[in-house]
C-alpha cells in the first residue's frame, strides 16, 4: 500500500453563503461523556470546504433543538413503491465491490433522495452472512448524527440488500485529495465528531472493531458518519473473550497484535488515536508492510519495545516472547513539530 505524497494545502477560503441552505451542516447533539468537547452556542463553530480551507459559521440558538435524524415515511396510496421492495429503489453506478458484497449508488423511488445499496450476495449452502446479520441487527437501533442511517432492507432469494443514506466520500479519500496533511481546525472538526459517535455506541455497549479512514464516511457538509459495523459486536458485562482477528492491520493495538481477546473500549480509542496522527501529518500511522511482525516493530519503534516496568503484564501475552523485538526507545513525538502549536491552540 502506498503512502500519501506531502504537498502545500490550498489555503482559499470558500464563503459559507455559496452552500444551499438545505445542504448547510446540521449536527445534532447527544449526551456523551465527551462533556469538555461541547461549547457555547454564542460561539463560532467550524465546517470543512472542498478545499480543505476551514470556514465559519454561527451555531444556532441554544433553545433550538437539532432536527432528529429519522427514516423516511413511507407513502399511503397502495399503488406507491414502498419500503422493503426491490423495485423501489434503481442503482445508478457501481461504487465498489468486496468478497461478499457489491455497493452502489442509488435512488429512491418512494422519495426521489440518493441512498447507498449494499447488495450481499447469498449463498444456498451458507446462507446469509454473519458480519450481514450483525451489521444490519446493530444499525436498526441506532440513530446519531454521527453514525450512518440504515433506511431499509430487502431480503431476496439471491440477496440481501442494505439501503443507506448516501454520504458521497470518506476519510481515506477526502486524504488522498488533501495530501500533506489536513488544515487543523479540520482535524477538531472530523476528531470530534468521531469521539462522539464513538462515545454514542460504547454508552451502548457496542465496540465497532473496525476504525480505518475508509470506514469513516465524509458529506459534502462536513459531517462525519461512523460506517460498516460488520466487525461490530455488542459488548457483554462482565467482559467477554473476543477474537483478535479485528481491526485492519494498521488500526490495530499492540494488545490485540500480540493475541489477548481480552479488550474492551481502548480497542476504538487506539484507532482513533492512529487516524488523529494520519490525519495531521498525511501517512499512516505504523504502516505495517508485511505481517503481524512487522506491524508491531513500527509501534514499537515509536513507543518503544514494552517490558514489564513499562507495560504491566506483557509477558503473559500469548505471542510475546522475550528476545522476539529489538530493543527500541520511546520516540519524542509522533506529529511534525509545525502542527503541535495549531492544534493545541
Amino acid at each position: 500500500m502506498s503512502t500519501r505524497n506531502c504537498q502545500g494545502m490550498d489555503s482559499v477560503i470558500k464563503p459559507l453563503d455559496t452552500i444551499p441552505e438545505d445542504k448547510k451542516v446540521r449536527v445534532q447533539r447527544t449526551q456523551s461523556s465527551f462533556d469538555p468537547f461541547e461549547k457555547p452556542a454564542s460561539q463560532v463553530k467550524r465546517v470543512h470546504s472542498e478545499n480543505n480551507a476551514c470556514i465559519n459559521f454561527k451555531t444556532t440558538s441554544a433553545g433550538k433543538e437539532s432536527p432528529k435524524v429519522r427514516r423516511h415515511s413511507s407513502p399511503s396510496s397502495p399503488t406507491s413503491p414502498k419500503f422493503g421492495k426491490a423495485d423501489s429503489y434503481e442503482k445508478l453506478e457501481k461504487l465498489g465491490e468486496g468478497s461478499y458484497a457489491t455497493v452502489y449508488k442509488g435512488k429512491s423511488k418512494v422519495n426521489g433522495k440518493l441512498v447507498a445499496l449494499k447488495v450481499i450476495r447469498l449463498q444456498e449452502e451458507e446462507g446469509t452472512p454473519f458480519t450481514a446479520i450483525r451489521e444490519a441487527s446493530l444499525l436498526k437501533g441506532l440513530k446519531h448524527a454521527n453514525i450512518v442511517l440504515l433506511h431499509d432492507i430487502i431480503h431476496t432469494k439471491e440477496t440481501l440488500t442494505l439501503v443507506f443514506e448516501y454520504v458521497h466520500t470518506d476519510l481515506c479519500q477526502y486524504m488522498d485529495k488533501h495530501p500533506g496533511g489536513l488544515h487543523p481546525d479540520n482535524v477538531k472538526l472530523f476528531l470530534f465528531q468521531l469521539l462522539r459517535g464513538l462515545s454514542y455506541i460504547h454508552q451502548r455497549y457496542i465496540l465497532h472493531r473496525d476504525l480505518k479512514p475508509q470506514n469513516l464516511l465524509i458529506s459534502d457538509t462536513g459531517e462525519l458518519k461512523l460506517a460498516d459495523f460488520g466487525l461490530a459486536r455488542a459488548k457483554s458485562v462482565p467482559s467477554h473473550t473476543y477474537s483478535n482477528e479485528v481491526v485492519t492491520l494498521w488500526y490495530r493495538p499492540p494488545d490485540v497484535l500480540l493475541g489477548s481477546t481480552e479488550y474492551s473500549t481502548c480497542l476504538d480509542m487506539w484507532g482513533v488515536g492512529c487516524i488523529f496522527v494520519e490525519m495531521i501529518q498525511g501517512v499512516a500511522a505504523f504502516p505495517g508492510m508485511k505481517d503481524i511482525q512487522d506491524q508491531l516493530e513500527r509501534i514499537f519503534l515509536v513507543l518503544g519495545t514494552p517490558n514489564e516496568d513499562t507495560w504491566p503484564g506483557v509477558h503473559s501475552l500469548p505471542h510475546f516472547k522475550p528476545g522476539r523485538f529489538k530493543q527500541q526507545v520511546i520516540k519524542i513525538s509522533l506529529f511534525p513539530r509545525k502542527y503541535i502549536k495549531n492544534l493545541t491552540c
